[in-house]
């Protein structure tokens, strides 16, 4: 029997997927649903049917991902818990943040991004090292530090939420509306990319490369927060008073942390690669991971960008069309978001079809962010059009 042939009789021997979840599983789908529940019986008057179907879509998606990935119900669990207790301090006023302690240096919206900023930073020199002294101990360190950024992250994202209806319920909205609140969500979906494939992979030594973009991001957003008064909420212009901001931005925002991810990947095979010229059994050649194992990595996270910016996309024309008219209109923003999409397909057009790898791929991945780079904030910064109200 072949291998193909052993291969497919495996697969048809495996039980279906349902059979092989545990009570655990099923106790964290009744968590995720009863909590979706008691999100739509306390603010249902807030939402119409289309957030109601987004609401209970995302309950199900991240129980299908905490399924598959043990990890992210920790995570879920310590959001959800840290969040509730921030919005129950509140109350019915935002006055009570400047009065209550936890609230003020803890769990504000705030507060909780500052200590995600912190953590990220600190994790950065933390991660290279663990690489360095190849340390089991200060890689655990690290990955704690992230992990805690990308809970309170969140965090502040879910309690900034509700500070925004506690101004009034005409100024509500999901916090993903300018570059201040859209930078923490590239950087905690950086980040939850990277320790899933760190998890999947067994290895430390690309944390180091992923947190320095993360670390970048952060810089950018306490500049912005601290010279431009970013951090203040602001009612939504009137295009950005949609359902659709609710999918197409974290949709988006999932294509360009990949795409970042999948960059800083690059750097670390190119590094690899010169370094194994240079000694096969030097320093860093035998530090970094193998340039196989960053290959891959690189490409997954590439496929995955490249798969959510297709569908972010898409439903950024169809909310063209409700908004201004029509579903295209080469506006800046979307001229230079079919040149990111131009670009990954390229590149993985190359991949599938020709076998390209190494350094030349590398090379491609890292300008990949350059270009993606202008896309998210140089077309705000020098460009003008219909997407003008993301203007530094």
């Amino acid at each position: 029997m072949s291998v193909t042939q052993q291969d497919l009789l495996h697969d048809l021997q495996k039980p279906p997927f349902w059979k092989t979840l545990g009570g655990f599983d099923w106790l964290w789908a009744v968590l995720v649903m009863a909590g979706s529940v008691y999100a739509y019986s306390r603010y249902q008057s807030l939402m119409d049917g289309y957030e109601t179907g987004i609401l209970f879509g995302t309950g199900l998606a991240l129980t299908g991902l905490g399924w598959h990935w043990k990890s992210i119900r920790l995570l879920g669990l310590a959001v959800a818990l840290l969040s509730l207790a921030g919005i129950s301090l509140y109350g019915s006023s935002l006055a009570n943040g400047e009065s209550n302690f936890f609230l003020k240096f803890i769990l504000s919206g705030q507060s909780a991004v500052m200590w995600m900023s912190a953590l990220f930073i600190a994790a950065t020199p933390v991660y290279f090292a663990a690489m360095l002294a190849r340390s089991e101990f200060t890689g655990k360190v690290a990955s704690a530090m992230t992990w805690s950024a990308v809970a309170m992250g969140f965090v502040g994202l879910m309690v900034r939420w509700r500070e925004t209806y506690l101004l009034g319920t005409d100024i509500g909205h999901i916090p993903v509306s300018n570059l201040y609140e859209v930078f923490i969500l590239f950087s905690l979906i950086t980040a939850l990319i990277y320790l899933y494939y760190e998890a999947r992979y067994q290895t430390r030594a690309m944390g180091g490369f992923a947190l320095l973009v993360i670390s970048a991001a952060v810089g950018f957003l306490l500049w912005y927060a601290f010279t431009r008064g970013a951090a203040e909420i602001q009612p939504l212009v009137p295009a950005l008073q949609s359902y659709w901001m609710k999918i197409h931005v974290p949709a988006n925002f999932v294509g360009y942390g990949a795409f970042a991810l999948a960059a800083m990947i690059g750097v670390a095979s190119l590094i690899r690669g010169r370094a194994e010229r240079s000694d096969p059994n030097g320093f860093l050649a035998t530090r970094l991971p193998t340039l196989e194992l960053m290959d891959d990595v690189m490409y997954k996270s590439i496929a995955l960008g490249f798969a959510f910016f297709t569908v972010a996309t898409i439903l950024g024309a169809l909310w063209a069309a409700e908004a201004w008219g029509g579903y295209w209109s080469w506006d800046p923003k979307e001229t230079w978001a079919l040149i990111v999409w131009l670009n990954y397909a390229a590149w993985l057009h190359m991949r599938l079809t020709r076998g390209w790898r190494g350094a030349p791929m590398a090379w491609w991945a890292v300008i990949g962010l350059f270009v993606t780079l202008f896309a998210f904030l140089g077309v705000n910064m020098f460009l003008s059009g219909l997407h003008s109200y993301g203007e530094l």
